[in-house]
Formats: C-alpha cells, sequence, structure tokens
C-alpha cells in the first residue's frame, strides 16, 4: 500500500494568505465522515478551519444515541471495514483512531441448516486464487452450483462494466448467465446486499463487479473485515473532535448551515440557522444527497449543473437489531448467516453493571441491509423470528432470556446503487473553484462505504487546495494487486 505523505502538508507560511497577511478561512459543512475527511486533511496547513455539525455528535450516519430505556451508548448500525478500504485505513492512522478496530482474517459462515463454514484465504495459493479452497468448502451450495458461480464469478471479473442504466441489473445478469436461485441467495445475494446495500434486483453490474474484484480477488488481504471495537459515537465523535481540535480545527456541534453564500464565480460564506453571516474563503459541502441543492443560493446552485439530478438518487435501508442476552450465546466475533432474515450477528461482548445496557447483559447486534421486507412488520415477530434464528445455530440461545432489544432503521442508510447511478453523482470539484463536495454520494467509483466517504473527503480537500494554488493528490493508492491478479484480471 502507497500511504502518501501529502496530508502532512507544507509548512504554514508556504500558503497563500488572505487580507492583511491573515490564514485564509475554510468552512466544512457537516460533520459526517466525509466532512470529517476533509477537515482532517485540510488542517495542519495554516488555514483557519471551522467545521459546522447541526446535530449534537459528529459521525452522521456512523454515531451512536443513547438509549433512553437504558442510558446504554447504541449505534445506529454496525459499520464494518474491509481490507481494500485504504483511505479509509489512512484516515484512522492520520487522526489517531486505528487503535480501535479489530481485524479479522477469517470469516464464519453458517448455511441455512446451521453448519458451520470457516472462510479464510490460502497461505499458499496468490490472488485471485487464494480464497478459493475456502469457497468451494461452502457446503451449502451443490459442487455443482459451486463450480457454475465459479465460472461466473471468472466471467463477471472479465466484464467490461461501465455503469450505464441500459445494463441489467446484477441479478438479471446472473440469471441470464445460468446461476440458479440457490447459487444467487446463497452465494451472490450473501456478498453483495452486504457490501452494497441493495438488493440483487436492483443493484447494477458495474458496482457487483467492483466488489468482487477489488475486495475478493485483486489482493490477499481486501477481503478481511475490521470493526470497531468502542461506540461509533465515540470514535468518530468524541475522539476525532479532540483530534481536530489539538490541530486548530473549530468543531460547532448544534450549529446548523441554512445557506451557502455566493455567486456564480466564487463562495463566499456561509448563513447560519440564527441568521448570522459567516465569511470564508472557501467552502466544503459535506451534507446528504437528498439535502445538497436546499443548502445553496440561487445564484450558486444555477453554477452546479450536475446537482440537477440528485434528487433521482434513490435511497436503501438498513436496519439493526441490537440485542442484550442474559448469557454469551456465542463466542464468535461475527458470523455470517445464509438463508435466513439475519444477515450478520456481531459479538459486542458483555456489558458491565454502571456501563449503559441491563446488568450483566451479553450484548449483540445483527444487521440486515436492503431491509425494506421488514417496513410495516410487527416489532415483536421480527424479533422472535431473529432470536429463534439463532436459536437454530447456537443451543445457548434457545436457554438464554432477552433482557433487553431495539430494533433500528435507517430508512436512507445509503444511496441506491441502481443501473446508471453515475450520471447523478456528482464530480467534489465544483465550476465554483473555491467550493467543494463531499459525501459517500459523489463521484467516488465506490459505493456508499466509509471508504467512498472518506475518499470524497479527500478529493474535496484537494479541490480546494487546488483553489488556493496547490496541485497536490491526497488519495491514497488501492492495495497493489498480485502478480497473478494482474495478469488474469
Amino acid at each position: 500500500m502507497r500511504v502518501n505523505a501529502g496530508l502532512v502538508g507544507p509548512h504554514p507560511d508556504a500558503l497563500p494568505k488572505g487580507e492583511a497577511g491573515a490564514a485564509k478561512r475554510i468552512a466544512v459543512v457537516g460533520g459526517g465522515l466525509a466532512g470529517l475527511a476533509a477537515a482532517a486533511a485540510l488542517s495542519g496547513r495554516g488555514f483557519e478551519i471551522e467545521l459546522f455539525e447541526a446535530r449534537r455528535q459528529l459521525g452522521g450516519r456512523a454515531g451512536s444515541f443513547r438509549d433512553p430505556a437504558s442510558g446504554a451508548w447504541v449505534d445506529h448500525c454496525q459499520h464494518v471495514s474491509m481490507g481494500c478500504c485504504t483511505n479509509l485505513a489512512d484516515f484512522c492512522r492520520r487522526t489517531g483512531i486505528a487503535d480501535a478496530f479489530r481485524r479479522d482474517a477469517q470469516l464464519h459462515f453458517f448455511g441455512p441448516d446451521g453448519r458451520q463454514y470457516a472462510f479464510a484465504a490460502s497461505r499458499w495459493l496468490p490472488p485471485p486464487l487464494h480464497l478459493g479452497p475456502a469457497f468451494m468448502r461452502l457446503g451449502y451450495l451443490t459442487l455443482g452450483e459451486r463450480w457454475a458461480v465459479a465460472h461466473v464469478l471468472w466471467k463477471l471479473a472479465r466484464t467490461s462494466a461501465a455503469d450505464d442504466e441500459r445494463q441489467p441489473t446484477i441479478g438479471q445478469w446472473l440469471r441470464q448467465h445460468g446461476q440458479s436461485a440457490a447459487a444467487i441467495e446463497r452465494f451472490w445475494a450473501v456478498v453483495l446486499v452486504s457490501a452494497l446495500g441493495e438488493e440483487v434486483e436492483r443493484a447494477s453490474l458495474a458496482a457487483a463487479r467492483k466488489v468482487f474484484v477489488d475486495g475478493f480477488m485483486s489482493a490477499r488481504e481486501a477481503y478481511e473485515i475490521e470493526v470497531p471495537q468502542i461506540p461509533l459515537g465515540e470514535l468518530y465523535g468524541r475522539r476525532l473532535e479532540t483530534w481536530l481540535a489539538g490541530r486548530g480545527v473549530k468543531v460547532s456541534l448544534g450549529v446548523a448551515v441554512e445557506q451557502v453564500e455566493g455567486d456564480a464565480s466564487r463562495a463566499c460564506g456561509v448563513v447560519l440557522a440564527d441568521g448570522s453571516h459567516r465569511p470564508f474563503d472557501a467552502v466544503v459541502v459535506a451534507v446528504p444527497w437528498r439535502r445538497v441543492r436546499e443548502v445553496f443560493s440561487e445564484p450558486i446552485l444555477s453554477a452546479l449543473p450536475e446537482l440537477a439530478g440528485v434528487e433521482q438518487i434513490e435511497a436503501a435501508p438498513i436496519t439493526g437489531i441490537h440485542l442484550w442476552f442474559d448469557r454469551e450465546i456465542t463466542s464468535l466475533p461475527h458470523a455470517v448467516l445464509v438463508g435466513k432474515l439475519s444477515q450478520w450477528i456481531f459479538n459486542r461482548g458483555r456489558r458491565p453493571t454502571g456501563e449503559g445496557g441491563p446488568p450483566g447483559g451479553h450484548y449483540y447486534q445483527v444487521v440486515i441491509s436492503a431491509s425494506r421486507n421488514l417496513a410495516g412488520r410487527d416489532r415483536d415477530d421480527v424479533l422472535a423470528e431473529i432470536v429463534a434464528e439463532l436459536g437454530s445455530i447456537w443451543p445457548a440461545a434457545q436457554a438464554a432470556s432477552l433482557l433487553q432489544a431495539r430494533i433500528v432503521t435507517e430508512q436512507a442508510a445509503v444511496f441506491s446503487l441502481r443501473p446508471g447511478i453515475e450520471r447523478l453523482r456528482p464530480s467534489q470539484q465544483t465550476p465554483i473553484a473555491n467550493l467543494a463536495l463531499a459525501g459517500d454520494w459523489t463521484r467516488t467509483g465506490w459505493p456508499a462505504t466509509m471508504e467512498g466517504a472518506v475518499r470524497s473527503g479527500y478529493l474535496a480537500a484537494e479541490a480546494i487546495l487546488k483553489s488556493f494554488g496547490r496541485s497536490e493528490t491526497l488519495l491514497v493508492s488501492d492495495l497493489p494487486r498480485g502478480w497473478l491478479a494482474k495478469r488474469m484480471l
């Protein structure tokens, strides 16, 4: 992995100054991961940076809330990184939070019959063959299905799949290439729904290809997962707020930006919810696509034709089901559940008395991506089905008492990767030189992930530096492809 030293930055005296020698002032609007990455990339470079976040906590969707019933900190949803997420890893190292992640090189799959399958790379085979033996041991697919999947996976990797709305969805493409319903449900959907946050019948062919090539075939460690070990509100909230403050960034929580002011030639400042006007020399707007147009004054919006289609971007929901049992039901750190309503389960450990949650409760989180099928279902029925599924795999769950449960659904957790989505995703660099956009929904080449959010923040920072006459590359390179992968893919 190439670690770019660009974020360290030049000596502050090398940067352009404003009037009377004052440092240039930059506003970052939005305290989600994209805004945090932009602020981190620009910090320590002699700028005066202020980050505005309407909520009382940083992190955006990668955040936590205090459960009123128990007092426990509860993440909106479990967030997981992968080894291929090089820019997220870079961001975590630079901001001093990398120690809060646990890396798992072995994944734990459970078939529909409850049988466990360990999934890890071969020590002897190079990419893209390194996961072949583990895949061929997945006994919940027939031998014929495994060979058919391997054949189609190879065909997918060698397919030119530039995003186009005329393309079939990955589900349609798989059926066209002879994949059985069982293979789609038990292999393709297991990987893609979690990685893309969207159903295979809706997701684009290009996005699916990227997941398999970049996440599983190009580099040995790309598939490994990294899981935060502390609440996201502390990880991307308190710890990053402290780090940014130490780098001279002013963080204004609970302060909403109503509008970015300016005209077709430049952004000149922001208007806050209290009506006050704040001048800035540059602005990074890192808000969700659903409200990005409303944050701009009409003269600015008229100069941003790329935003004309953002309202056509659809959202996809993700549901986190938080369970506290009176005993440990499994010691595994995580598990992938195949052929069930539950998709992933994460072991969040025991909650000692006094740390929130039921005293002594063992905390697990079940994640269901693209969870539209839960809409309108009775809460108790959903919980009963989830607990029954866990009991069918781990006998301890049958004897355990459920002390507390909470279901949290983010209806707009991610943007939907439908065919043709790329034409709706704007660049971070806008036609207005000192105005940049950030957000995983911008044009990053990645799906709606933490990696995509960080990439967008870095690219927005690059655009702002360019407006001050500096041309720098802040993005970190992808994992290098293995020697055989270079030849085969």
